[in-house]
């Protein structure tokens, strides 16, 4: 009688024990993704003071390719490339605001780096622009290499890569410099044009943007030199798989477009009239592949639709018949033009 008790005694510990066990395999309610798609709004972190990539003008309307890679996001979620509010954050201050969730995406020509993927702790999504260090420096300065600059004034931002890779270049070349380096891009730049600095080192897509907004542009060159490379990335907090996939999976979807040839003009004939499976997966047609991110089947559609395929994006921000006209290089192409732009299979 004894044992038969001590059996029910023990019965509710061991149910107890199973309904602890077994929660955990629900599925996780807290997750970015979810939070984003309740409030029905992505917050994106930009810079918004570089042409061509992030640039808000006087009526307070955004542009750039960073600009449109939140707004892709936004059309896979809301099918609405509209339904983002852009936060405006500097080189300092732009990890914090997504550690903390101030933001829920960071598209700010930042660099994927091996520090920033592991201490940072940041996620990052694939590059979306492939690009160098250079430097800029007055015409008539006489300038022509990093060796003419031994004892300059250099400008700089703090907070970036630039401000290292400019140490350790100089460094190895054996060339003393005066660092001038500011928070502000637009301090830093300013610095520059008033001539306190004889030259200012970033990014060459960025000194090609800032360069633009200078009174006199074709005063200015960059150097042919690189000092670095600098692969420019989106990125979100680490600890939320979920959402890494989610925007990793989007930008996925305008660099495949490309390549199979699917833009914003064909994207709806070929919903019906394409032939080509992995075609037909992109676009939500065949298959449940937004299922897995949480998406909606025909989330590709809806980006292409909105927003367009990669070449589509740089030809509207940055290629011939814009201001800055920066060539499309063989590393900002498809790998099927021998380019590095390579997206894994929609399969």
């Amino acid at each position: 009688m004894r044992k038969f008790k001590l059996l029910l005694l023990s019965l509710p510990i061991f149910f107890s024990i199973s309904s602890c066990v077994a929660e955990p395999t629900t599925e996780n309610k807290n997750t970015r993704l979810n939070e984003v798609s309740n409030r029905k709004k992505l917050v994106c972190g930009v810079s918004g003071q570089l042409p061509g990539f992030s640039f808000v003008d006087s009526s307070g309307e955004y542009s750039g390719l960073d600009v449109d890679i939140c707004r892709a996001v936004s059309a896979a979620l809301f099918d609405d490339p509209n339904a983002v509010e852009f936060r405006q954050l500097n080189a300092k201050e732009r990890f914090t605001a997504l550690q903390t969730g101030e933001v829920d995406l960071l598209s700010r020509n930042t660099t994927w780096t091996m520090s920033r993927d592991t201490s940072v702790g940041l996620n990052f999504a694939p590059v979306v622009f492939y690009d160098g260090q250079g430097m800029m420096v007055r015409k008539n300065s006489n300038i022509k290499s990093l060796a003419d600059l031994k004892g300059k004034a250099i400008c700089t931002q703090t907070g970036t890569t630039n401000e290292q890779n400019l140490a350790d270049q100089m460094r190895k070349r054996g060339i003393t410099y005066k660092p001038v380096v500011f928070e502000d891009v637009n301090t830093t730049y300013a610095t520059y044009q008033q001539g306190r600095c004889d030259a200012v080192t970033s990014d060459k897509s960025q000194l090609i943007s800032r360069r633009s907004t200078l009174p006199k542009p074709e005063d200015h060159v960059i150097l042919e030199e690189a000092l670095s490379q600098e692969p420019l990335t989106p990125a979100v907090a680490d600890g939320d798989a979920k959402w890494g996939d989610t925007v990793r999976w989007v930008v996925n979807a305008v660099i495949k477009a490309e390549e199979l040839g699917v833009n914003s003009q064909n994207v709806e004939e070929l919903k019906t009239s394409s032939t080509d499976p992995e075609i037909k997966r992109l676009l939500g047609v065949e298959g449940d592949l937004g299922k897995g991110i949480g998406l909606p089947n025909d989330f590709g559609a809806r980006i292409i639709k909105h927003v367009g395929n990669y070449g589509e994006i740089y030809e509207r921000n940055l290629g011939p018949k814009t201001k800055l006209n920066l060539p499309r290089d063989n590393r900002n192409q498809p790998w099927t033009k021998g380019g590095l732009l390579y997206s894994p299979p929609f399969r």
